[in-house]
């Protein structure tokens, strides 16, 4: 009790002040009324009375109202101390702490199970083992979203898209390259082709153009012709950086390892060549091939894939080993291969077919014959031969193209076993070009006879379509 009171009589020294003032007033009066009404037996207790109750700091018998409105007031006005108040601040400034923490928990706990998808997925693709299922969600393109590009003045022969699939690069056989803005569908800049026999004053092809390639960093560009050159471009710019020639034979097949700039090449002189293009420097030479090599593709592991032509085979080079892996499946030549991730992947001959294959594996997993059906009179009938495959990487879905002026689109089954015919699309002129945007958002065709670039754009895919097994 005695605590209670100090504390209330620091609060208000002024009121408990007033309060003995109006209880010796009171007691006054009560004197006086006792005297002027003469004997009483009352009169003579209630001082004390009222006295005890003043200095109790439980009571609220006050006699006076206006005391009593002040002390409500008062004890509203002054109901923390500071001492409570910095109780209070303190215990608020915890709790904001844990909150703080916590959502850094959750934004920590939510970055590491993303950056852990992210190395499993890279875990995956660099065993093979990625495969997104899109295949379910590609319609065919309206006639409204097939776009026409027209520019070179004689057939296209390859094209690649810029990492970022703003940029088309494209070649032909009138030795030019063409950069193409794919929203616009403009020409953001031409390298003219220059005649035979002017090689040493003109910058650029002066032969027809075979292949063409670009790093996984959209850094540099990589063309490779008739006249056995390889010329490196800044793909920026367009700007000519070096030449490359070693090579006895026609360069027909370019590819960047991704995530390097270490440039393979293939050519009619049946070998594979290695050159690092930071350098500017050749590296070594591979043979294995009895007849042209007629495509080559990699990805990030140290090794290439080419396919031989005539000799029928196709090859996985291991370079850092200097050895190689033979596979036989075609009838045919086999004139395009394209690798769908680091396991597998498909290819294409003149005798019609489409086979698709594993590197553990020296057959195809499955071959369609006569993809894109036949040609001539009855009984003499001649499959249409495979000119491009183009394949949509780490997903289950692969394209193939024909003289017959089809684009074939092709469902991959569960692992890789079979390929099932998704729709096709008719074009005018033949197709000798055929990629896949990095998003997969639209596929590129490079068409001869009629010497223009078709943008298809092949499917529209939510992010919940896309799963990984």
């Amino acid at each position: 009790m005695s605590s209670s009171f100090f504390i209330k009589t620091k609060q208000n020294p002024k009121l408990a002040k007033k309060g003995k003032n109006t209880a010796v007033s009171k007691r006054k009066v009560a004197q006086n009324d006792g005297d002027s009404a003469g004997k009483s037996k009352v009169p003579a207790k209630k001082p004390s009375s009222k006295y005890n109750e003043e200095i109790s700091s439980d009571s609220e018998t006050e006699s006076s109202a206006e005391p009593k409105k002040r002390q409500t007031n008062v004890d509203y006005e002054y109901d923390e101390t500071p001492q409570e108040k910095k109780l209070r601040l303190a215990k608020q400034y915890l709790e904001q702490l844990k909150e703080e923490e916590e959502k850094k928990a959750e934004d920590e706990s939510f970055e590491t199970e993303l950056i852990a998808g992210r190395l499993q997925e890279q875990v995956l693709e660099q065993k093979g083992k990625l495969q997104r299922l899109i295949a379910k969600d590609i319609l065919p393109p309206d006639a409204s979203e097939i776009r026409v590009l027209r520019g070179h003045k004689l057939p296209i022969t390859c094209l690649v898209i810029t990492p970022d699939d703003k940029c088309i690069f494209s070649a032909a056989k009138d030795c030019s390259i063409i950069k193409w803005d794919v929203e616009s569908g403009k020409k953001l800049h031409t390298i003219h082709g220059g005649r035979k026999g002017t090689e040493d004053r003109h910058v650029g092809h002066t032969a027809h153009i075979l292949c063409m390639t670009i790093s996984s960093d959209g850094k540099y560009l990589a063309t490779g012709d008739m006249n056995k050159l390889i010329m490196i471009w800044e793909a920026e710019t367009c700007k000519h950086l070096y030449k490359f020639t070693g090579h006895k034979g026609p360069v027909s097949g370019l590819s960047f390892r991704k995530g390097t700039h270490d440039l393979y090449s293939a050519s009619h002189d049946r070998s594979v060549k290695v050159w690092n293009v930071d350098e500017n420097a050749y590296v070594e030479t591979l043979f294995g091939h009895q007849d042209i090599i007629t495509g080559l593709d990699s990805l990030s592991r140290e090794c290439c894939v080419t396919a031989g032509g005539r000799d029928r085979t196709v090859r996985v080079w291991k370079i850092a080993e200097e050895s190689q892996l033979v596979f036989h499946g075609h009838e045919g030549s086999i004139d395009c291969i394209q690798l769908i991730n680091e396991e597998y992947m498909i290819t294409g001959a003149d005798d019609g077919s489409v086979s698709l294959w594993s590197v553990n594996k020296k057959k195809p997993l499955s071959t369609v014959k006569q993809a894109h059906g036949c040609h001539g009179d009855a009984g003499l009938e001649q499959p249409h031969w495979v000119a491009s495959v183009a394949a949509l990487q780490n997903s289950d879905t692969v394209a193939s193209g024909s003289h017959n002026s089809q684009i074939q689109l092709w469902k991959c089954g569960h692992n890789y076993r079979g390929l099932e015919p998704l729709f096709s699309v008719p074009l005018s002129g033949f197709i000798n070009s055929l990629k896949f945007s990095s998003s997969g958002q639209f596929l590129v065709a490079g068409v001869g006879q009629e010497d223009h670039l078709v943008i298809l754009l092949t499917y529209s895919i939510s992010a919940g379509s896309v799963r990984f097994v």
